[in-house]
């Protein structure tokens, strides 16, 4: 570089700096305060398209979704553009309706973004614009590492990068492995390239109030076994994205949140290279939503223990947890679907830990809605405010973390089988706030005539109450008994039953547990 070049670029560095710091010091601090009592809801990069007929492919069509959350208590819409392909003509990627050797991908996701495509209309530009006019805020949620289908090489989700290149996947190989082997694997510089590409479209092409990096779809981006080794590599990819949303922040003339997705426990985090509480403490996020990925929903994420792991940056960066579509007591076990009831526990365990908000994954208004119409309405109305769901029903299952590191301990509490004496804490939020309570057993099948169970919550005996018996919202059970909680049994934060069944009788297998509260 010349002498008076070099003098020219060091006089406008200070300039550049000092706009881009006052967009990305008070004011976005600003907007990430505004982050707090956040009610955000997930829209991913097929729903709108796969669930609505040709003729919603239009403004109205798309004004319509956003309409749908205006005068909610619905505060934040993250819209997903991508997964392996993007849901718009990018120039970084292929499109989702691009052929395949050939053959043009058939099925209401790829004709109805086509559709939109050829009528010139791009509806993650319409959806910013028409959610900052109805008074929710716009981001846009980039997913990091989609394999679903992974097991279909023909599969139409596949980008021509991932085909071309299984060098670069986590592990290469068949299509046998589980889909998390078939990722890209950011240790290759080609596979960060790629994605920063995208990244830097996004930024280019649209002005949302914040991009989120969606890195639990899917959570493993490393070699396997190599994770904390080369966690450095993801955390130079954040250093390199902080420096684009700043950049874009100060050509807006307004911040650019950045936010990530990881792992619901801190240390699964870390230990998977998505080092999300370093990256609150080196400046590099403004948000962190730590997520289940979807085997189960996470009722115990420690919302204290990422603030722990922050630091200072705890008190600027705001914790949003997230709720998924299910919930299972165990990788094997059976699987349900959340209701309110759920919905409503998570918040308050989530919000008396010290989360900032809610977060939910796989909630979209149809297709993976794990509740009906009207319920999701009420939901929509209600929020999560801590005196609304101070109002609500709840109920607190036993879950297990589902994204985790080799070696690192999940979380998993069931099933259990007596006799004899055992054991599972839960955290119940507040507390039953002088309501009612009951602990639900969910039995397997299997268990003998000859039964004696006897339960305690905290060391307090706990009453037989009868039986659930609509057990649809059981997951596995054969019989669901009921035990009333004594007042004064239920504290706030952690809670311990205990289940003991006397030598003699016959085998009892524990596939469910769950305590409901009733505030009234």
């Amino acid at each position: 570089m010349a002498p008076h070049i070099r003098r020219f670029f060091f006089r406008l560095v200070p300039a550049w700096l000092l706009l881009t710091h006052a967009l990305s010091s008070p004011a976005s601090e600003k907007r990430a305060a505004d982050l707090r009592g956040a009610f955000v809801i997930n829209e991913d990069n097929s729903h709108f398209f796969g669930t609505r007929p040709p003729e919603a492919m239009s403004l109205a069509g798309l004004h319509a979704f956003i309409d749908q959350y205006a005068g909610t208590k619905v505060t934040h819409l993250f819209l997903s553009p991508n997964s392996m392909r993007a849901s718009f003509r990018s120039r970084t990627r292929d499109a989702i309706w691009d052929p395949v050797d050939g053959r043009e991908p058939d099925g209401p996701w790829p004709r109805n973004a086509r559709r939109l495509h050829e009528a010139g209309i791009d509806p993650y530009t319409i959806w910013i614009t028409r959610a900052r006019e109805r008074g929710i805020s716009p981001w846009l949620s980039m997913r990091m590492n989609d394999v679903h289908n992974a097991d279909d090489p023909a599969s139409y989700l596949h980008s021509d990068f991932w085909r071309r290149h299984p060098e670069l996947r986590r592990v290469p190989g068949g299509a046998g492995q589980p889909w998390t082997n078939h990722a890209l694997n950011y240790a290759h510089a080609a596979v960060r390239d790629h994605q920063l590409a995208f990244v830097r479209e996004l930024l280019e092409r649209y002005d949302p109030d914040g991009l989120e990096l969606d890195w639990m779809r899917f959570g493993h981006h490393l070699t396997p076994g190599r994770e904390q080794e080369e966690a450095h590599v993801l955390t130079a990819f954040m250093r390199e994205v902080r420096e684009l949303t700043r950049s874009w922040s100060a050509r807006r003339g307004r911040p650019i949140l950045l936010g990530v997705r990881a792992a619901a426990h801190p240390d699964a985090a870390a230990g998977l290279g998505v080092d999300a509480a370093r990256w609150a403490r080196e400046g590099l996020v403004d948000l962190i939503v730590p997520a289940p990925f979807w085997s189960s929903s996470d009722f115990d994420i420690p919302v204290e223990l990422w603030r722990e792991r922050m630091g200072p940056a705890a008190a600027r960066v705001p914790l949003l947890p997230a709720l998924e579509h299910n919930a299972r007591a165990w990788i094997r076990g059976a699987t349900v679907a959340n209701d309110l009831a759920n919905a409503y526990a998570f918040a308050a365990a989530a919000l008396h830990r010290g989360a900032d908000g809610v977060y939910l994954f796989n909630w979209m208004d149809s297709q993976t809605r794990p509740v009906d119409a009207a319920d999701y309405a009420r939901l929509l109305r209600t929020g999560f405010s801590p005196a609304a769901v101070a109002a609500e029903p709840r109920r607190h299952p036993v879950t297990f973390r589902d994204t985790v590191p080799a070696g690192f301990p999940n979380g998993t509490q069931l099933p259990v089988r007596l006799p004899g004496k055992e054991t599972v804490r839960l955290h119940l939020g507040p507390g039953d706030g002088g309501g009612s309570a009951h602990a639900v057993i969910g039995l397997a099948a299997d268990t003998g005539a000859n039964r004696r169970l006897n339960v305690k919550l905290n060391g307090r005996e706990l009453a037989p109450a009868g039986e659930v018996e609509d057990r649809r919202s059981i997951a596995g059970a054969a019989r669901a008994p009921r035990f009333a909680c004594p007042p004064g049994s239920v504290r706030s934060g952690e809670n311990t039953l205990e289940f003991t069944a006397p030598n003699g009788t016959d085998p009892l297998e524990i596939v469910w547990v769950e305590i409901r509260i009733d505030p009234r």
